[in-house]
């Protein structure tokens, strides 16, 4: 299945592009270290807002650090904080919707009210909440994002489980004598993630935007740690005249979250089985 997959992805141009953007933009924030030429804190207030030039190619900010140091870091932070929320929403989603689609009754119906108890919230004022709540952090933000964004992934789960638990191989795996344990996690649960990985897919991209505006809104990461959204916060003060401190960080928002929704997208049609 994951060939066939594979060979239905593939034949976008478009949708091999973006992954391979993903995996440049990923390279460079594991390698930021080695790629930078400057300390991305390092103050120099002689070269304060200077434009992009031979020296700093992204430009410098309001207190002289690179532009082009800090966004690779900050590539780090957001892709750091975009995984590791999207994991912990997996997670908690593929668990608890697993649950709630094998068992139903009694263990179904406390789960989906659960799920719509946190739908009832706005989801970013109860993120605003949680965060505001303690000191932010890369750590308070991701653990509040991943808490808040598992309910796609729960009502994914617990409709597949609803689907494939009356299957014959589900039956026979029943039938043998396997414990439930090994019929969630080994039979069921390999066969109802497809739709999982294509909602994380697009749960990465949801959680770059979020994670730039709270950082835009000055709840996202603390100073001096860079991130994108950081960045472009420091660029509202100085909108007018320094063009560079909006121009970078927006394309890679836009074009990180872009290659995301494109590559989920692309993996969604890739995996029904009515595509050709």
């Amino acid at each position: 299945m994951w060939r066939i997959t594979w060979d239905r992805f593939a034949r976008s141009k478009l949708a091999l592009a973006a992954l391979i953007y993903i995996g440049a933009i990923t390279l460079i924030a594991i390698a930021a270290p080695l790629l930078s030429r400057y300390d991305p804190n390092a103050i120099d207030l002689i070269h304060r807002l200077n434009g992009p030039d031979a020296r700093h190619q992204f430009g410098t900010d309001d207190l002289g650090r690179d532009v082009l140091t800090r966004m690779m870091y900050g590539a780090r932070v957001s892709l750091a904080i975009a995984f590791s929320a999207t994991a912990i929403a997996l997670i908690v989603g593929s668990f608890l919707g697993a649950l709630a689609g094998y068992y139903g009754g009694a263990i179904d119906w406390v789960v989906s009210r659960l799920i719509e108890i946190v739908l009832c919230f706005p989801f970013l004022f109860l993120l605003l909440a949680i965060v505001a709540l303690f000191n932010p952090s890369v750590t308070t933000i991701l653990v509040a994002l991943g808490l808040t964004s598992w309910t796609t992934e729960a009502r994914f789960i617990r409709g597949e489980f609803l689907k494939v638990r009356e299957m014959d191989f589900a039956q026979a795996a029943r039938a043998s004598g396997a414990r439930d344990a090994r019929i969630i996690f080994r039979h069921l649960l390999p066969n109802s993630l497809a739709p999982v990985l294509v909602s994380a897919s697009f749960g990465v991209a949801h959680a770059i935007l979020v994670e730039s505006a709270l950082s835009f809104l000055g709840l996202g990461v603390a100073p001096p740690m860079a991130s994108w959204g950081s960045i472009l916060s420091v660029a509202e003060q100085f909108i007018d005249y320094a063009w560079w401190l909006v121009l970078f960080p927006g394309i890679a928002i836009f074009t990180t979250v872009a290659a995301f929704n494109i590559v989920g997208d692309r993996f969604r049609d890739a995996l029904d089985p009515r595509s050709a």
